[in-house]
C-alpha cells in the first residue's frame, strides 16, 4: 500500500531542512535555489510557519529557524541521551585516541550529530553539532541502519557486539568506528564514533580503539 503522503508538509519540511550551520540565515532566492521551490510557494508556507514559530524573518528579509525549533531540539534530546550522560565518554575518546568522538542519531534517511568533542590535533575531521550527513555512508550510518532494522548486507563487517569500521565513505580521507547504544527500553539510541583522518587513524589505530568505545557505549546504555 503507498505511504499517505502531503505535498505541503513535505515542502515546509524541506524549507526547515534547508537551514543548516553553514548556512543559519538565509534570502528568499538562497531558500528557493535549495529547496527547488517558487518563490511565492515559500512565501506562503513560511508565513504559516511564522505563525506557530518555526520560521522567523528580519526586517532585512532573510529567513532563519524560530524557537520552536530550539524547543522540539531540546525535546528530542531529552529523549534520546542528555549532552551530561555522553560528552564525558566523548570527550574521553578524543582524548584516548587523538581523534573526534561523537554521537549520532538517525533522523530520517540522515544521521545527524548530537554531540561531539572535537580531536585537538589541528588536522582533524571537523564536525559540528546538529550538521546531517547521508545514513548511507560512514561507520555511524552502517549501524543505526542495522540496529533499525534495515538490511545492510554483509553482516560480517559488524563485530559480535555491532560496531563496525570504515574507511574513504564519507570522506575518502576519514576513517571511523562506530557502535550502538541503546536504551533502557532496549530499543537503539544513537552510534557512538570515533573519526580521524586516514592516515592517522589507520587498521591498526582503529583496532586498538575499539574497546574502549565499546566499553563506553555499554557505559551508556547501563547508565
Amino acid at each position: 500500500m503507498a505511504t499517505n503522503r502531503t505535498e505541503s508538509v513535505e515542502r515546509a519540511m524541506s524549507i526547515l531542512s534547508s537551514f543548516s550551520t553553514q548556512k543559519p540565515v538565509m534570502t528568499l532566492a538562497e531558500i528557493a535555489e535549495e529547496t527547488g521551490l517558487h518563490k511565492s510557494t515559500i512565501l506562503r508556507l513560511t508565513n504559516s510557519m511564522s505563525i506557530y514559530g518555526f520560521i522567523q524573518r528580519d526586517e532585512d528579509g532573510r529567513f532563519s529557524v524560530g524557537p520552536s525549533v530550539w524547543r522540539l531540539g531540546l525535546i528530542f534530546r531529552r529523549d534520546f541521551t542528555r549532552r551530561e550522560h555522553v560528552a564525558p565518554s566523548l570527550k574521553i575518546l578524543a582524548e584516548a585516541t587523538g581523534e573526534t568522538a561523537s554521537f549520532y542519531v538517525r533522523a530520517g534517511n540522515e544521521r545527524v550529530c548530537l554531540y561531539r568533542e572535537n580531536s585537538p590535533n589541528l588536522l582533524r575531521f571537523h564536525v559540528e553539532e546538529g550538521m546531517r550527513l547521508r545514513l548511507s555512508t560512514g561507520a555511524s550510518g552502517l549501524v543505526l541502519r542495522h540496529f533499525s532494522g534495515e538490511d545492510v548486507g554483509d553482516l560480517s563487517q559488524f563485530n559480535k557486539n555491532g560496531t563496525v569500521s570504515s574507511m574513504g565513505q564519507t570522506n575518502p580521507n576519514i576513517s571511523s568506528i562506530s557502535t550502538p547504544v541503546f536504551g533502557s527500553n532496549g530499543e537503539l539510541a544513537g552510534a557512538l564514533t570515533v573519526s580521524g583522518l586516514a592516515t592517522r587513524f589507520d587498521d591498526e589505530a582503529r583496532a586498538n580503539a575499539i574497546p574502549l568505545l565499546e566499553s563506553l557505549a555499554k557505559t551508556l546504555t547501563t547508565g
